[in-house]
């Protein structure tokens, strides 16, 4: 097998061996259809659904994949004038493109998952390339890519443990009338699944069974570390608590665990969002809780962990990071900590999750740690001699592209263990007046970011400008609405 896949440079004997192994597996387990998916700068699968004897030439020669669904915003409008010349000039590949032209998309036979919803569908995930056989810089997946690069060079792996909250209602009726449509879509009518503010009630869960029992079958069949699903304290609200891996599988997970499981509830008469705040009266917001540590790539220790408090740092006052991270770990959270707003926009995605941030919620209002206190925005976890030592980061949102979120913890950590940062002393009182401010909305975010040299050069300009331009289209839409609760509800809650 040659073609366009050896003109990338990708394929050896190795991805050849992998892809007839692929094809065997496939044809043995009586496959009907394979799914080959992209996820979006939005953290959305994208992806075509191929015959199996279509397989083996979109292994080879690729996909064609239109260019413009690297350049939507949230509502899926383009928001770069791709019928006018010189409008994609300024991202580099796109020049070319005029007239929303292709990309190729090549399936990775190594990604191989079958998927426990559809019977006789396998998932493959695809990579973007030019035709030229250049990759594709600005794609999701392979900003995350550069940035561990960047971290290896100097000796560590990211590693990352994710808690998702959620929420899942019943489907009460579907707006299913054609002289209805819209762009975007009203979502269904919904009911709630139990009542809330009873956090890890078992009567609610019990209550829930039936809707997480396809919660946890489908986290299982593909394969997903799920350690527990809980009761969250808001009404319908739910948690998802996933063993650690390192950065760029953790990512993968997320992507696969938010597609399958808004799939799979749906054909069982549910709708699950990870909207940060769902249209509704009296809703707790989600969070995405992001843990993370770095491995030595020398000896795979926890690089975050220290033997034995700091000189002048011992607990139990715990002010000083030193007394439960390693230096290299208290110059990470230093970092994280000064360009906190730059990567705010990374975690908190959309108009809605900037909602989030109010005093007492258990999300952060400003760039501060605190030992094991969950209304900071970083949470160091931990003691002396604990493998399991790391750094929650709280800011982030259910909807964040896991690819963009987790980068922006390297870049912003890296630079903090390059420049030997230290962080101020812990908080006791993170909703106390004082302390960084947080952003507080996605226009104030990107204004952070593009003002910021460190996350401009980490992410590359080229990235920054094709973010800012159509994050903003969001956001100016948000603001030109008449009705905003109606815009999110359409904008985020029929899709998200």
């Amino acid at each position: 097998m040659s073609g366009f896949a050896q003109r990338c440079g990708v394929h050896d004997a190795g991805r050849e061996a992998a892809c007839q192994a692929l094809l065997q597996t496939l044809q043995a387990q009586g496959v009907e259809q394979v799914r080959v998916g992209w996820c979006d700068l939005h953290g959305m699968l994208r992806g075509k659904t191929l015959m199996p004897e279509a397989l083996p030439s979109a292994l080879r020669d690729g996909l064609g994949l239109v260019n413009t669904l690297m350049l939507k915003d949230t509502s899926d409008r383009t928001a770069f004038k791709v019928f006018e010349r010189g409008t994609q000039a300024e991202l580099p590949g796109f020049a070319d493109l005029f007239g929303a032209g292709n990309l190729l998309l090549l399936p990775d036979p190594a990604s191989l998952v079958m998927l426990p919803w559809a019977p006789g569908t396998a998932w493959l995930r695809g990579e973007p390339w030019f035709a030229d056989g250049s990759p594709v810089a600005l794609d999701p997946r392979r900003v995350l890519q550069a940035a561990l690069q960047r971290l290896a060079a100097q000796g560590y792996e990211l590693h990352c443990g994710l808690e998702v909250e959620f929420h899942v209602y019943r489907i009460v009726a579907e707006r299913d009338d054609p002289a209805a449509a819209a762009w975007p879509g009203e979502p269904p009518q919904v009911a709630l699944l139990h009542p809330g503010y009873n956090l890890l009630s078992e009567a609610w869960a019990d209550r829930a069974h039936a809707m997480l029992d396809i919660v946890r079958r489908t986290a299982q069949g593909l394969a997903l570390p799920l350690r527990s699903l809980e009761i969250e304290l808001g009404p319908s609200q739910f948690e998802a608590v996933f063993d650690v891996a390192d950065a760029l599988t953790a990512a993968d997970r997320m992507v696969l665990f938010r597609n399958g499981v808004r799939q799979a509830l749906q054909r069982a008469g549910y709708h699950a969002t990870f909207m940060c705040r769902p249209p509704f009266p009296n809703i707790m917001s989600s969070g995405w809780h992001l843990h993370q540590s770095l491995v030595s790539r020398a000896d795979g220790r926890n690089a975050f962990m220290r033997d034995a408090p700091a000189a002048g740092a011992a607990l139990p006052t715990a002010n000083d990071a030193r007394a439960t991270l390693s230096d290299a770990g208290a110059a990470w959270l230093a970092g994280l900590l000064q360009h906190a707003a730059a990567a705010a926009v990374f975690g908190c995605s959309t108009v809605n999750a900037f909602a989030r941030f109010r005093p007492n919620a258990l999300a952060p209002l400003a760039a501060l740690w605190g030992r094991d206190n969950r209304g900071a925005m970083l949470r160091v976890l931990g003691a002396p001699g604990d493998a399991g030592t790391r750094i929650e980061n709280r800011i982030g949102e259910p909807m964040a592209n896991p690819y963009l979120y987790m980068a922006s913890q390297v870049h912003a950590g890296l630079d903090g263990l390059q420049r030997g940062l230290q962080p101020p002393p812990a908080t006791d009182a993170p909703y106390a007046d004082g302390g960084p401010a947080l952003p507080t909305s996605l226009d104030a975010a990107l204004d952070a970011l593009e003002a910021s040299a460190v996350m401009t050069q980490g992410f590359g300009a080229d990235f920054v400008r094709l973010l800012g331009r159509i994050k903003r289209s969001e956001a100016q839409r948000h603001a030109q609405a008449e009705d905003q609760d109606d815009w999110q509800r359409r904008e985020y809650f029929s899709r998200y």
